[in-house]
C-alpha cells in the first residue's frame, strides 16, 4: 500500500490566460505561458526567446543578446501575473506596479533560440505588496536572478495613483 500523499495538482496559464493577468502586450510581454503556479507562492514562466524579438535589432546586431532588464522584467511580468491569479477568477481586474530591484545578478547571455524559465518564489507578502525571489534560466543553469518588489493595485485605482504627486 502507498501512504504517499496525493500529488497537488498546481495551476497553469497559457497566453490566452496571461493575456488576461497581465495588461502587457506585445511587444512587451515578455512571457509565453505560465507552469506550476501554487497560489501565491510559487510559479514557472516560459519566454521562447527568437531572433524576432524587436530589441535584437539593436542589441547587437552582430551578437544578439537579450537584454538584462528584460530578463526581469520577465521575472516580473511572471510574478505579478501569480499575484493577479491568486485573487481568483472573479475577482476585479488588478494591475501590478514594480517597486523595486534589488540583488539583480546577470550569469550569461541570453540568445535567439533559448527558452528562458522564469522560476519565482514569494518572500513575503503584507496586504497590497509583494516580495519575490526570482530566478531565470536556460536549460536548467540560472542566468539572471533577483528579489523583486510589487505592488497590486485595483484597475480603477491606476489613474489616481497616475495623477499622484508624489
Amino acid at each position: 500500500m502507498n501512504d504517499a500523499a496525493p500529488k497537488k495538482q498546481l495551476a497553469s496559464a497559457d497566453i490566452t490566460r496571461v493575456m488576461k493577468l497581465l495588461p502587457h502586450r506585445y511587444p512587451f510581454l515578455m512571457i509565453d505561458r505560465i507552469d506550476d503556479m501554487d497560489g501565491d507562492n510559487t510559479a514557472v514562466g516560459l519566454k521562447n526567446v527568437t531572433m524576432n524579438e524587436p530589441f535584437f535589432q539593436g542589441h547587437f546586431p552582430d551578437f544578439p543578446v537579450m537584454p538584462g532588464v528584460l530578463i526581469i522584467e520577465g521575472l516580473a511580468q511572471t510574478a505579478g501575473a501569480l499575484c493577479v491569479h491568486s485573487q481568483g477568477e472573479n475577482c476585479s481586474p488588478k494591475v501590478v506596479f514594480f517597486m523595486g530591484i534589488d540583488r539583480a545578478k546577470f550569469r550569461r547571455p541570453v540568445r535567439p533560440g533559448d527558452t528562458l524559465r522564469y522560476h519565482v518564489r514569494k518572500i513575503r507578502s503584507r496586504g497590497r505588496a509583494w516580495r519575490f525571489f526570482g530566478e531565470a534560466k536556460v536549460e536548467g543553469q540560472i542566468v539572471a536572478e533577483a528579489e523583486i518588489s510589487a505592488m497590486i493595485v485595483d484597475s480603477a485605482e491606476t489613474q489616481a495613483i497616475a495623477n499622484k504627486n508624489v
